[in-house]
């Protein structure tokens, strides 16, 4: 067994969550002739990770206000393959929450790190 396949077995065991991702398809309406786009499953209950950290300075909200900026990251097999914007639903410790891939992930022998935001709606 090589030391990639320890590494990921080792961050496999971390996973606590479950997520399904979704992304938005085109779907053409036979009887109108019209396209409109729905969501679509795309992988479901995918063994995860969600980690939460604090970045490390804060945002500028306004002239006096100053937003401390979380990080949310999601750990998943490097197989899955999540474009940018898709919507990922994630149950971990009882909670689930949406979120979006907010960008390209990290990929590595032993998992794929993608970055989050809170979804709020589809753009």
């Amino acid at each position: 067994m090589s030391i990639f396949s320890f590494a990921r077995k080792a961050a496999e065991r971390l996973y606590e969550g479950k997520c399904n991702i979704y992304e938005l398809e085109n779907t053409r309406d036979e009887d109108t002739k019209q396209t409109r786009q729905t969501e679509s499953l795309v992988y479901e209950a995918e063994p995860c990770r969600i980690s939460f950290e604090d970045a490390p300075k804060a945002e500028k909200y306004t002239d006096t206000v100053y937003e401390k900026k979380k990080v949310i990251k999601l750990f998943i097999s490097p197989e899955i393959k999540i474009k940018p914007g898709s919507r990922i639903e994630v149950t971990q410790n009882g909670e689930t929450e949406s979120y979006k891939a907010s960008g390209e992930p990290k990929i590595y022998a032993s998992h794929r790190e993608i970055e989050l935001e809170i979804f709020e709606r589809w753009a």
